[in-house]
């Protein structure tokens, strides 16, 4: 009987044990561009990005702009029968279309490539990557996810979001 009395706690501890053996992972999101864009707003670097970004975006919806004007005027002229005209403002869409194309390809490649530079800054990201490991330590995370260099992530909750901890922080060290 004083087996018994020994037994019936010692079965509801063991599964106590087993929970506290393992450990659960837990997964932080953290969108490093927003940061970087917060932190360095206004670092000339990144207001001569937005500048170029804005005026390419400005130029491509003009050009834009021209090739539905061309396409209207295109169904204007078939409309009146005058298929000569249509030809030649078909041939002019498609010549428009494609510089349209590849002047919005080689814009965005050069966006890109200043893009990168502004993230590659190797001080900010030291500064970064400390941050963001002293958050995961002391929250308890076990791996931190980057929204944009992972492609992978489909969803997340807002709870695991860290992003505007690290600007805190960040900010808060300057």
């Amino acid at each position: 009987m004083k087996r018994m009395k020994w037994l019936i706690p010692l079965l509801f501890l063991i599964p106590l044990c087993g929970a506290a053996a393992q450990q659960i992972t837990k997964f932080a999101v953290i969108d490093t561009t927003r940061i970087y864009t917060t932190f360095y707003r206004d670092s000339r670097s990144v207001r001569d990005y937005e500048t170029k970004k804005s005026r390419y975006q400005q130029e491509i919806q003009r050009m834009s702009d021209d090739v539905k004007n061309l396409r209207q005027q295109r169904v204007d002229a078939e409309a009146a029968n005058d298929t000569s005209r249509a030809k030649r403002l078909e041939q002019s869409v498609e010549k428009k279309m494609s510089f349209l194309l590849e002047y919005s390809k080689a814009k965005n490649s050069e966006l890109d490539t200043l893009k990168k530079r502004l993230v590659s800054d190797d001080d900010f990201y030291s500064m970064l990557y400390e941050e963001i490991r002293l958050i995961a330590e002391s929250d308890g995370y076990s791996m931190v996810l980057s929204l944009h260099e992972n492609s992978s992530i489909i969803w997340y909750s807002s709870t695991v979001d860290i992003t505007d901890k690290v600007i805190r922080n960040m900010t808060s060290r300057q």
